[in-house]
């Protein structure tokens, strides 16, 4: 990171703590008659807890994401990554571009770059959850609320939710004829438009369609094959289809299903981009021009649905919630990042030898049901039951290519496939003690099983792998307790202590590996991680319900953490188990209306994690990095204990302010959004090369609404600062990296009717 970016962040985060200290004293500034006429904060309700809760009442740690800030943050058209930052203690990243995002809650995350990859966040889509990483990178359009439940969550959604669980609830119909359209056009001949249709049909079902279309044109150069724009394009489109059907008070259905088309370019990764001896981007480097000789694609289908019903029976409810998911994908690119190949590389553009791959995903199936019933406010002591089921099939092929070859010839072929099925029985209550005092508790039994085979059918460098079969399974119970006391009228303090786990995963990546291996180091089995967290806090409201704060403090143990070794001089992934994990922390929320005009967010964490194990040794980079971390027994291993997690920043800022001004026909505006989140390490080892600099990005959005906001239009810029940062890495060739989006301007109209 370089100095005045250095500066510019200390700023922020300098001007971002005196605005949260300055609320109080600037509003109470106010006189009280005029606090009566102000504007105030609206109530935020979640559903963190399967139940529709006031947000300042749920034990944990939430936060939420408003229309507008989505809104303003996907302008560019970019994915589900855009959210990175934007929420305390939330980084994502992806080594495939838009079609595979990984999260990471508190540190707590998955690197595997696998199509078959376990991760620790779940991602629930309108209450189903999507298990594979490509299913989670589904578009952001129609979205009525965004929520984020730090720790562990695995009494009420179980599923490898040990780091936490991000729920995305779609708009749903409405009864009254409405919708919205949302255009807008951008650099590089971008355009992004969604837009949402809903209204009655008859007297007991109404409907909503919704959609979005995004493309960008090719911008970088691959000067390998002349001048000419080849790559970082892409175009996508998706839609859904909702009915809700409401025959009666007591009973209604929601039926919705989905799809996803996305065709475009796969990761651009770029040879020798980093100095060697420090982790800055090398002086001849240019954005818009690479020199790859591989070829660079990517494409996906996506289909779903789902059925929502709900049976009011007076003082129990029973709801049936089915889901199904599919998806086909395939994605290639040229790894090494280069065209020249030279020993040792000295240039940008040089990498020590080609590699060429692809993944596809050409079967894939995922079913689940959960039934749950719960009390409708019995009194003192209300509570919840249900079982769930989920079963995931799933191909993954893997492929090589010769870039020496003419058409770079397909020189290599592997294929894993996997069966999962997982049943589960839980419970949860709430219990008022008194009224000001509340416990809440659950539990939950969750049995995991897998059938997994892995061969290679052709090898690169090696004869074929004749197939091996693993079957991992476990059982598990999850459980967590909290309770929340109301201090005072608008002041909560709460305490939680919740245990989560996640199931055996397995690795079975043939392509590159060497044959002679024992099949227990080809196929890699990761045994159960469980983890425990504590967490208090305090949420609140004051000034009149103008100022809304949460502040938490937590601490988690994970035993047998599921880390996966990726890359390396031995160009395989391997997963491993760490002894123990631990994590700690703080995290903040606020929102203040400072004045009538001025709105401003701000959320902040702090995130501590360190790898605890003497004997866990992983192999080191190869093409010249600088590893520092002592070396293991094994020669070119290097001892990974005390290292902090990997894509784990121990600062995360996220700073919004907008400003009206109000006219006789409508309002002019201004909203800006900052986000900074400090170093990270790539990999599992330390780095002097692979470690990602502290990155800051700034939104900026001027527009006019009118009409009481039903017609806005606005210029806008993302990463406004035109920060260009290494935001990941290629380890076993020559320091290659590749980089966060560029900056982009556009305008955009919106309508609501």
């Amino acid at each position: 990171m370089n100095a005045p970016l250095r500066r510019r962040a200390f700023r922020l985060g300098g001007l971002a703590a005196a605005v949260s200290l300055a609320l109080p004293s600037m509003a109470l500034a106010q006189d009280s008659a005029e606090q009566n006429d102000a504007r105030t904060l609206d109530t935020i309700t979640v559903t963190a807890q399967r139940r529709v809760e006031n947000i300042q009442d749920v034990p944990m740690a939430i936060t939420t994401v408003d229309r507008e800030k989505l809104d303003a943050i996907t302008a560019s058209g970019e994915d589900i990554r855009v959210l990175s930052g934007r929420l305390p203690a939330l980084n994502i990243e992806s080594s495939f571009g838009r079609a595979f995002p990984r999260f990471y809650i508190r540190g707590l995350g998955n690197t595997d770059f696998d199509l078959n990859a376990s991760q620790p966040v779940s991602l629930v889509y309108d209450d189903v959850v999507q298990e594979n990483p490509i299913l989670k990178g589904f578009p952001l359009f129609d979205v009525e609320q965004v929520e984020m439940a730090r720790g562990p969550q695995g009494t009420l959604f179980g599923r490898n939710s040990p780091a936490g669980v991000i729920k995305f609830e779609s708009a749903r119909p409405q009864d009254e004829f409405g919708g919205y359209v949302r255009a807008g056009i951008t650099e590089r001949n971008g355009l992004n438009i969604d837009g949402a249709v809903t209204g009655a049909i008859n007297e007991t079902t109404s409907v909503r369609v919704s959609g979005l279309h995004q493309r960008r044109d090719d911008y970088v150069d691959n000067t390998f094959n002349g001048e000419g724009d080849d790559l970082e394009g892409y175009e996508e489109s998706a839609g859904r289809l909702q009915m809700l059907f409401k025959p009666s008070d007591t009973f209604e259905l929601l039926a919705n299903i989905h799809a996803r088309k996305l065709d475009g370019t796969a990761r651009l990764f770029r040879a020798g981009i980093i100095e060697p001896g420090t982790n800055e981007l090398r002086d001849d480097f240019d954005r818009d021009t690479v020199s790859i000789d591989g070829r660079n694609e990517q494409n996906l289908e996506q289909f779903g649905g789902n059925v929502r019903m709900r049976w009011d029976m007076g003082a129990y409810s029973l709801y049936s919630i089915t889901g199904y998911e599919n998806v086909e994908a395939f994605s290639r690119g040229d790894i090494d990042g280069g065209s020249v190949y030279a020993f040792p590389t000295d240039a940008l553009g040089e990498a020590l030898f080609p590699a060429e791959s692809a993944d596809g995903l050409p079967k894939h199936s995922q079913w689940s049901q959960e039934l749950r019933i719960e009390s409708n406010e019995l009194g003192r002591f209300d509570w919840q039951a249900g079982v769930f089921w989920f079963q995931e099939k799933i191909t993954v092929d893997s492929f090589s290519y010769d870039s020496f070859a003419p058409g770079n010839a397909q020189n290599g072929y592997a294929v894993q496939r996997q069966d999962n099925t997982a049943w589960a029985v839980f419970a949860s209550a709430d219990f008022d003690v008194t009224d000001k005092f509340k416990l809440r508790g659950g539990l939950r039994y969750t049995d995991d099983s897998k059938e997994f085979v892995a061969q290679r059918l052709v090898g690169p460098f090696g004869p074929p792998i004749a197939p091996i079969k693993v079957s991992p399974s476990d059982t598990d119970v999850s459980w967590d307790l909290s309770a929340v006391y109301a201090a005072t009228d608008d002041l909560n303090v709460y305490g939680r202590v919740a245990k989560g786990f996640r199931a055996p995963s397995v690795q079975g990546r043939l392509m590159f590996a060497d044959a002679t291996l024992p099949a227990s180091e080809l196929v890699t089995v990761a045994d159960t991680e469980t983890v425990i967290s504590y967490e208090a806090g305090i949420k609140g409201q004051a000034l009149d319900n103008r100022f809304r704060f949460g502040f938490s403090l937590y601490r988690y143990v994970v035993n047998d953490q599921q880390l996966t070794a990726v890359g390396g001089t031995a160009n395989i992934a391997r997963l491993v188990n760490a002894d123990r994990t631990i994590g700690q922390g703080a995290e903040l929320d606020l929102q203040a209306w400072v004045t009538d005009n001025l709105y401003v967010t701000f959320g902040a964490s702090y995130n501590d994690t360190e790898i605890q194990d003497n004997n866990l040794a992983v192999f080191g980079c190869g093409g010249g990095c600088t590893v520092n971390d002592p070396a293991g027994t094994v020669a070119g291993t290097f001892r990974i204990d005390g290292n902090s997690l990997p894509q784990a920043p121990k600062h995360v800022y996220n700073l919004t302010a907008r400003y009206g001004i109000p006219t006789s026909h409508g309002e002019f505006f201004a909203y800006t959004d900052w986000n900074y989140r400090s170093e990270v390490n790539f990999f599992l080892y330390e780095s002097t090369e692979f470690t990602g600099d502290p990155l800051l990005e700034g939104g900026l959005r001027l527009g006019y609404a009118w009409n009481d906001g039903a017609y806005e239009i606005a210029l806008f810029g993302r990463n406004i600062t035109d920060e260009t940062a290494i935001v990941g890495g290629i380890d076993f060739n020559n320091l290659t990296g590749f980089l966060n989006e560029p900056r982009t301007l556009g305008v955009e109209f919106k309508a609501q009717f």
